[in-house]
């Protein structure tokens, strides 16, 4: 056995046994407050650094995810040790030391036990053969599974997960999203009972059904059935019925990992244990063992032990704030929950089943639509209990945090879905706890806001992004994100700082309602719009969003009519400035697709002008190191061998990413290629307010990585499934499902107006997830415009878009015919490989000198070379595309 201490000489050494969100939450909160004095030094058997499991849905559809917790950076401080594959087996308690199963033994002033939980099984026949969703691992499985079985068998997978709560349904939607067809056994008569009553439980289950599931509920499985080789056939229930199976997922609930708390055979327990498991903790999050601490779901307080994210964080805050000498207590356990599922919103807080003394129930149920909302409060209905939303969950993020307070407002008023309105407004006290996963109170985050002591420097926050990185709150599950945003301009307002929604200091407008104007009043010009709408000469702010909101609504030659001097320099070159002066060319090479011919072309190309090569991550082909001059002889080139501009340079389409697809794919289900030629013919050049980025996959193993796209598409065996929001960049996001099945035609008409609705309403430099997330309602208000055209604007939109595609020309092309556009691309008057015979050449060698007037005359004010041609890097250098190169 090999001793390893983990400490200095005169540091308190702490050791953590366990590696999960909330050995991570207790590392980060240590490292917050200062290690000085203390040596931290974290155990966990799994072989990756913390990650989130409230997101391990996400690993299931999309295995190059990156869940990692926090910043890896954090484990570089001296005083804070990660170790990996040590799995702590035994506590000494009299000695201070644990040891791991590989043999070594570690020594404590203070032990943190994080050891969480193992996913629950089922005591029946042929339970070895089924799956659970617990690790990175279980659902790397379960992914790779349905790809093989799907081949084998040469159709959907039947996947069956036992288990209807919270897990269950997020597992069985997984399995939906990677194509195969999603069964739910749930052993309770509806959906969710431990978070729903029954009334809820069954509107679930219709919305549930709505979506494609099958479900099973109020039987329970007595044996999950094979054949000879082992492969599952089915899951015979109590009842004596076989639902035909595939695959098995077993979602039933967790067990707390607590077995280094029992004491072996013929020993005196150290430890208290819960009549379920899980050690016995007091309000400080300490056993009976003074020094031994266990936070998380192997905790148990009150005879609970809970498997959600905020108690383990609340936990391990404690224990963090103990060891630096404070008196937190852990309050109890916050048991609400959203599901997160696409299409679906679930919310249950507080004492959802009325158990509460002559408690009130005020409920609304439309059983048609899918809706049931209730409001729990105490006899007098003034003092809010709890609540459940199923199919419209809108008011759950204003009553939240009321939890235990006088409602403002009659509590039928906060029955949305009963009178169409919207909840109440709500003056949050400081002490109501907003960001439950993070225990953030709405008084610090309006510390934050006014600047009184949350931030460094006590600087006020002024910015969303700005506020959650101070607070913490809105980081992990996001579901408060709206009140955060709520809260932070009701700040900036009772201070007196207006919430602006001008586009910059020359417009007041915001860019939608610019935007609007604009094509309203059929305004063609900068000067007309600033003649109307603007002050001053403009700005950089101001003049490219304009130039791309002419751009979207005209589809004419971006550099024409005055407007080349509004672009960005990208823009204005057609092509991509690099940080040496130098441009980048990136042809369209749509789809992906190409033939070795015109491989050859972009060979030789290159290899005349001496351009660097690289292929980028939208499987096109970048050519480095072209000077201004060059350029259009460069696109000529490409142009006659069918080539054209890949707007690389604007806030455009950039690429339609592809797999493979049916064509030559053994698991593709759909033509992947063609409909990713498709879409990248059909909306290349369209200007919008960010860059737009597609995908296409021929199946549900997602090759093509769609949902980090702008728009993604997944082929599915019925048709298409469409994503919307993904975004890579310094804040990467998922998209999420809109619309799914759809044939060809359906699919263009969804993203037409997608697309369109984005370029009409979204702010200047604004991703579409951001936009998106934004957007009052979010994914559903989508939903609501692009599929079921609440707005009454589909048509126009897709007018709109039609117009587009009927009147788009390739600027490069468009560049080469005319040469009053090509002397824009000359970097001085007089270069010599300009073949302006009307300028002559002055060489000089040796020194640089000052034109002389006759040469500043004959050039008219623009740039003169003297001497060797060298290119020049304008002051405005412009920015590379972070994802493009």
């Amino acid at each position: 056995m090999t001793s390893q201490s983990s400490s200095t000489e005169n540091q308190r050494r702490i050791v953590v046994a366990g590696g999960g969100p909330a050995a991570h939450r207790f590392a980060d909160a240590m490292h917050t407050r200062g290690l000085d004095g203390w040596q931290v030094t974290v155990l966990t058997e799994e072989a990756h650094l913390p990650y989130d499991r409230v997101a391990l849905s996400k690993a299931l559809t999309d295995s190059d995810v990156d869940l990692t917790l926090g910043k890896a950076s954090m484990w570089d401080h001296d005083s804070l040790t990660l170790k990996t594959g040590e799995r702590v087996v035994t506590i000494n308690a009299a000695a201070k030391t644990v040891e791991t199963a590989a043999g070594n033994s570690y020594d404590y002033d203070h032990l943190v036990v994080a050891t969480g939980s193992d996913a629950a099984r089922l005591p029946i026949p042929g339970a070895e053969l089924t799956h659970v969703y617990r690790t990175l691992e279980d659902v790397w499985a379960i992914s790779t599974a349905i790809a093989e079985l799907t081949a084998k068998l040469g159709r959907k997978v039947n996947a069956v997960t036992i288990g209807g709560g919270l897990l269950g349904l997020e597992s069985a939607a997984g399995t939906e999203q990677l194509g195969a067809t999603p069964i739910v056994i749930n052993g309770s008569p509806w959906l969710m009972n431990t978070q729903l009553d029954e009334g809820a439980g069954q509107s679930l289950g219709r919305l549930i059904e709505a979506k494609g599931f099958e479900v099973h509920g109020g039987v329970f499985p007595s044996e999950v059935l094979s054949d000879d080789d082992g492969q599952v056939t089915g899951v015979l229930m109590a009842d004596g019925r076989i639902i035909p199976a595939d695959l098995v997922i077993v979602a039933i609930g967790v067990k707390p990992r607590d077995e280094l708390f029992r004491a072996a055979e013929g020993e005196e327990a150290l430890f208290d244990l819960g009549p379920r498991g899980g050690v016995v903790i007091s309000e400080a999050c300490e056993t009976q063992v003074p020094g031994i601490w266990a936070i998380g779901e192997v905790a148990n307080f009150g005879g609970m032990c809970l498997g959600l994210v905020a108690p383990a964080n609340t936990m391990a805050e404690i224990v963090a704030d103990r060891l630096h000498g404070g008196e937190a207590t852990f309050p109890g356990f916050d048991t609400a929950t959203k599901l997160k599922l696409s299409g679906v919103d679930v919310a249950s807080f507080g004492d959802a089943f009325a158990k509460t003394e002559h408690s009130l129930e005020i409920v609304y149920a439309d059983p048609a639509r899918g809706v049931y909302q209730k409001i729990v409060t105490t006899d007098d209905a003034k003092t809010l209990l709890g609540g459940i939303f199923v199919g419209d969950a809108s008011p759950y993020m204003s009553l939240r945090p009321l939890l235990g307070r006088e409602l403002s407002a009659e509590p039928g008023a906060y029955l949305t879905a009963a009178g169409g309105g919207e909840a109440p407004e709500t003056e949050l006290p400081d002490d109501a706890i907003l960001c439950s996963c993070n225990n953030v109170a709405a008084g610090s985050i309006r510390d934050a806001i006014n600047g009184c002591g949350a931030c460094e420097g006590n600087a006020p926050v002024r910015e969303l992004g700005e506020l959650k990185g101070c607070t913490r709150a809105g980081t992990q599950c996001g579901s408060c994100v709206p009140m955060l945003k709520k809260l932070l301009e009701g700040e900036l307002t009772k201070s007196g700082i207006e919430v602006s929604k001008a586009l910059c200091e020359h417009i007041s407008h915001s860019r939608q309602e610019l935007f609007d104007a604009i094509r309203v009043l059929g305004l063609t010009s900068f000067e007309e719009i600033m003649a109307k709408y603007g002050t001053g000469a403009g700005c950089d702010i101001c003049k490219p969003t304009i130039a791309s909101i002419l751009a979207s609504q005209n589809s004419a030659y971006v550099l024409d009519a005055g407007r080349g001097t509004l672009q960005d320099t990208n823009d204005r070159a057609l092509a991509n400035m690099q940080k040496d002066g130098t441009y980048s060319v990136v042809p369209r090479i749509a789809g992906g697709e190409i033939t070795p011919k015109k491989l050859g072309v972009i060979a030789a190309v290159a290899e005349k002008y001496g351009l660097y090569t690289k292929i980028t991550g939208g499987q096109r082909i970048d050519m480095f190191g072209a000077r201004l001059e060059q350029l259009p002889d460069i696109w000529k080139e490409l142009v006659e061998e069918g080539f054209e501009s890949g707007q690389a340079y604007g806030k455009s389409l950039r690429t339609v990413k592809s797999c493979v697809g049916s064509t030559w794919c053994r698991f593709g289900v759909q033509d992947a290629v063609a409909m990713a030629i498709n879409l990248e013919l059909r909306y290349r050049g369209l200007r919008s307010p960010h860059k737009i980025k597609m995908g296409v996959s021929g199946c549900a193993r997602e090759c093509a990585e769609a949902r980090g796209k702008d728009v993604g598409v997944i082929a599915t065996d019925k048709g298409w499934n469409l994503y919307v929001g993904g975004n890579g960049g310094f804040q990467p996001a998922h998209a999420q499902l809109l619309a799914q099945d759809l044939d060809d035609e359906t699919l263009l008409r969804y993203i037409d107006r997608y697309l369109m609705y984005y370029i009409r309403t979204a702010d200047r430099l604004q991703r579409t997830a951001r936009w998106q997330e934004e957007l009052d309602g979010g994914l559903k208000h989508v939903e609501d415009v692009v599929v079921k055209d609440s707005l009454g604007i589909a048509a126009e939109l897709e007018a709109s878009m039609d117009k587009h595609v009927d009147n788009y020309e390739d600027e490069w092309a468009a560049t080469l015919k005319d040469p009053e556009r090509l002397r824009r691309f000359r970097s001085f008057v007089n270069a010599p490989d300009q073949k302006d015979d009307s300028i002559s050449f002055v060489p000089e060698r040796g020194q640089i000198r000052p034109a002389t007037a006759e040469e500043k005359a004959s050039a008219n004010g623009r740039p003169v070379l003297i001497g060797a041609s060298i290119p020049v890097r304008p002051a405005d250098s412009g920015t590379r595309d972070e994802n493009e190169v």
